[in-house]
C-alpha cells in the first residue's frame, strides 16, 4: 500500500512536476490478479484498483492501517469500470456489471473480486474511509441512476452526473462517490470550479481514448498548477485545493469524497475570473 503524506499550500506551491506528480497522482491502479492501494493522510482515504484476470482476488488487512481484515474500521465504495464481474461479500455475491456500484459497511471481513472471462476481465475501483457504524451492503445497477444534466454544449462542459453513494442514495458513513460522463464534444469538468474545505476528494479520469491526454487542475484558486494524466489514472484533491480539468477528448470520471461534511452541496465557489 503506498502512503501519501498531508500537503500545506504553501508547500505545493514550491513542488516541481516531478514533485507534483509523485504526491498527488495515483498511476497504476489496475495490475492483473493484484490489489493495487493508495493510503491518503487527508481525510485517511484509501484508492485502489483490483484487476482480476486469471485468478480470484482477495482484499485483505494491511499493517499500514493495522487491521486484521480491511473493513475492520472501514466502509467502501467499489465501481467495475471493466468487463462483467461480481464481488462475494463474506460469501454472498454479488453481480457487478461495467459501471455499477456496489458499497460495503463496516465489518465484512472477506472481499473477493472476480471477472467472469479473462478475455474481458473486470476492473474494480474502490474508494475506502474510516466508519463508526455499520450501514448495509448495498448494490446500484448504473442503468437504474437516471442521472442530473449538467453544463452546456457552447461552454464545453454538457455532462450528466451520477450520485451513488450519498446523503439521498446508499447511505455510509462519510464516503461520497458517483460518476460524471461528459457527452462527446465537452471536455471540461466541475466548471466552475469550487474547493471545499471539509472533505478531500478523489477523482479516477476513465474512457478516454488511447493517445489522448487530460489536463487537471489543482491548487489554490489565486495560484493554479496543473497535472497531465492519461486514462485509469487517479488524482488526489487536497480540501484546499481546486479541482477541475479538460482533456483533449470526451471521457468520464468518478468521483470520491470523504471528510467532516456528507452533504454532496457542501462546496465553496469562486468567480472564474479570479483564478490565476
Amino acid at each position: 500500500m503506498d502512503k501519501r503524506y498531508s500537503i500545506h499550500p504553501t508547500q505545493a506551491k514550491q513542488f516541481s512536476t516531478e514533485e507534483l506528480r509523485k504526491n498527488f497522482l495515483i498511476e497504476n491502479l489496475f495490475m492483473p490478479d493484484e490489489v493495487s492501494l493508495c493510503y491518503s493522510l487527508d481525510d485517511r482515504i484509501i484508492i485502489g484498483g483490483v484487476a482480476p484476470v486469471e485468478t480470484e482476488v482477495i482484499l485483505g488487512g494491511s499493517d499500514v492501517i493495522k487491521s486484521d481484515y480491511f473493513l475492520e474500521r472501514r466502509e467502501i465504495g467499489i465501481f467495475n469500470i471493466g468487463g462483467p464481474g461480481k464481488i462475494a461479500v463474506d460469501g454472498k455475491e454479488f453481480l457487478m456489471a461495467n459501471r455499477d456500484c456496489l458499497y460495503i459497511g463496516l465489518g465484512s471481513r472477506e472481499v473477493t473480486f472476480i471477472s467472469e472471462s479473462a478475455a474481458e476481465p473486470a476492473k474494480f475501483y474502490l474508494a475506502s474511509a474510516p466508519a463508526h457504524k455499520e450501514y448495509p451492503i448495498q448494490h446500484v445497477a448504473f442503468e437504474d441512476i437516471p442521472g442530473d444534466e449538467m453544463g452546456e454544449t457552447e461552454k464545453a462542459n454538457k455532462r450528466k452526473i451520477r450520485r451513488m453513494i450519498h446523503q439521498n442514495g446508499i447511505q455510509s458513513c462519510q464516503l461520497c462517490m458517483g460518476m460524471t460522463e461528459l457527452e462527446t464534444g465537452s471536455v471540461w469538468n466541475s466548471m466552475p470550479p469550487h474547493v471545499h474545505d471539509r472533505r478531500v476528494e478523489v477523482y479516477l479520469y476513465f474512457d478516454l481514448p488511447k493517445g489522448e491526454i487530460l489536463f487537471h487542475m489543482m491548487g489554490e484558486p489565486s495560484e493554479t498548477r496543473h497535472l497531465i494524466m492519461q486514462n485509469e489514472q487517479a488524482v488526489l484533491s487536497p480540501p484546499w485545493s481546486i479541482h477541475c480539468g479538460a482533456a483533449t477528448s470526451s471521457y468520464t470520471f468518478i468521483w470520491a469524497m470523504a471528510g467532516e461534511n456528507y452533504t454532496y452541496e457542501d462546496m465553496d465557489k469562486f468567480p472564474l475570473t479570479e483564478m490565476k
